[in-house]
């Protein structure tokens, strides 16, 4: 599960979902392109379709996709440790709870800023300077024209989310969108170009700066205030970053033909991106608007903690998934072996970790954060459950995405959405912020898989491939449970209980899943073709 904006280049990815750090917003590779059949005028057109993959191309997104995991888990360690700093030493929930709606609104404006035009960046073949200056001069406009608008009406939405005093925290934060519009062209040239080694120092940057302004801030008393700033300045020093390592692309221009040719290709996904990131954070604004800052805040911190495994596993593959799946995305039997494999590697890496933080919820809440958070742990078993069904649904998107599904999934997302609204809603009045995390469960697996897996069989990835990539890992998450369950009933929950119970559940489940390291690797026979 995510909060991060779902295509681009510099802003939200660090949202509530960042272990409880401050916000350093630095979009990841898109996750809601298509593949599209028109190139911008006077730009070659692509290989035609079925032309094999550059001899390269596997050792590419290797090198890129071990950047990202090193770049992914350092800046989420990263935030982890300012998390627990700012929660056990400088803000409170309530502090919490407004830096959550702002971030929520944040995250929105994102989703559509650049009117999804920036996209065409990575995804048009040919040669991208060609364009990239309508793309930036487009983005720009757009960005800065909703980010008046947000100025006027802000006081307004965080009267209508319950947060009167979050006016000034919106205003600020959100000034990342202006600057967010103005990097996508140069970012996009990183993705592209599959640049995450560079990509990593860029982040670096933006944490260093943005923790340290944040850190600065709070025990200065500014209270959710510093998030914003600190926000601001990161996405600063991302967007001088971004130009130095790739000179020459911040240029502006306009081509009509261009224009009108990238709003055709982008505006779907901009409607796409906004349907997807009110699914993701309609829970952030029913909370807020139903309950109170203060339990929004509890809500955004377990939501912050059911995202450290599945961000720091999914958000490294993203980053290529979707460039991965779109050069196979005209050879069917390579597309149905990567997606499982791919699957197969995420589920494994994130079950582990979400077992045990959903099995001991309360006393690792209280451990990291102090008792005050522990009302936090209610809700984090339901969304450990649901993170896990995400970092499914995002793989099959972006798979899905890359082959050319954009309608069909537009409609998932509507779907989506409109079920989960009433449900949080009535559950939010009725069972607090535990029944908003059980409504997300609910939907996400009752519905949303079930539609998922039958789109992927459509693009000719049966059932049979994600049950290959599912099964050793879902037999040791179960076997996990039944290990930590028995052992904290004989040890107790003091740390050196918790730290053996850790241990041991670890060890019962990488022998569970031992029998699948050829699969994982992708040195397994193929010589069957699951259905």
């Amino acid at each position: 599960m995510h909060r991060a904006r779902p295509t681009g280049s510099t802003a939200g990815e660090d949202g509530p979902d960042a272990a409880a750090g401050p916000v350093h917003p630095v979009r990841r590779v898109p996750s809601w392109a298509v593949r599209d059949d028109e190139d911008p005028p006077g730009v070659p057109a692509g290989p035609p379709p079925g032309t094999p993959a550059p001899e390269g191309l596997g050792r590419k997104v290797r090198s890129a996709a071990r950047w990202s995991l090193v770049n992914t888990v350092v800046m989420r360690l990263g935030n982890f440790a300012t998390g627990i700093v700012l929660a056990r030493f400088a803000l409170g929930p309530a502090a919490w709870g407004v830096y959550g709606l702002a971030q929520t609104v944040l995250l929105v404006l994102l989703s559509a800023n650049e009117l999804g035009v920036s996209l065409a960046i990575i995804r048009w073949e040919g040669d991208a300077r060609r364009f990239a200056p309508t793309v930036l001069s487009l983005s720009v406009l757009s960005s800065t024209a909703l980010y008046v608008a947000l100025f006027a009406v802000a006081p307004a939405v965080a009267h209508a989310l319950g947060s009167p005093d979050a006016t000034a925290v919106l205003r600020v934060m959100c000034l990342c969108v202006v600057l967010d519009g103005i990097s996508q062209v140069p970012a996009g040239f990183l993705t592209r170009e599959f640049a995450q080694g560079r990509r990593m120092v860029i982040d670096a940057a933006n944490f260093v700066i943005s923790t340290g302004v944040t850190l600065l801030l709070a025990f200065a008393g500014r209270g959710a205030m510093s998030f914003a700033w600190g926000s601001v300045a990161g996405n600063v020093a991302a967007l001088i970053g971004f130009c130095l390592a790739a000179p020459g692309t911040l240029r502006f221009g306009w081509n009509p033909d261009q224009a009108r040719a990238l709003l055709r290709f982008g505006l779907p996904l901009a409607g796409a991106s906004m349907l997807a990131l009110g699914v993701v954070n309609v829970d952030t604004l029913v909370v807020g608007a139903t309950l109170g800052k203060v339990s929004l805040g509890f809500y955004v911190l377990a939501f912050n903690i059911s995202g450290w495994p599945v961000r720091i596993i999914s958000e490294a593959a993203r980053r290529v998934s979707f460039a991965g799946f779109s050069r196979l995305a005209d050879t069917p039997r390579a597309l149905a072996q990567g997606f499982s494999r791919a699957l197969g590697v995420l589920v494994t890496g994130t079950v582990p970790l979400c077992v045990l933080l959903a099995a001991l919820a309360a006393p690792v809440v209280r451990l990291v954060y102090g008792s005050q958070w522990v009302p936090a742990a209610k809700a984090l078993p339901w969304l450990m459950a649901l993170g896990l069904i995400r970092i499914g649904c995002e793989l099959a998107y972006d798979c899905l995405v890359a082959v050319g599904r954009r309608s069909s999934l537009i409609g998932v997302q509507a779907l989506w959405l409109g079920a989960l609204f009433p449900v949080l809603l009535f559950a939010a009045r009725t069972h607090g912020i535990v029944g908003v995390s059980q409504g997300h469960v609910l939907v996400a697996g009752g519905m949303v898989v079930p539609v998922f897996v039958y789109a992927l069989r459509r693009a000719g990835i049966g059932p049979g491939w994600i049950a290959r990539a599912c099964a050793w890992p879902f037999l040791g998450g179960a076997v996990m449970t039944v290990t930590i369950m028995a052992l904290r009933d004989r040890l107790g929950e003091s740390r050196p209980a918790l730290v053996t119970i850790g241990s041991a559940a670890l060890a019962v489940y990488v022998l569970c899943v031992l029998p699948s390291r050829h699969f994982l690797r992708g040195t397994a026979p193929t010589t069957t073709t699951p259905r």
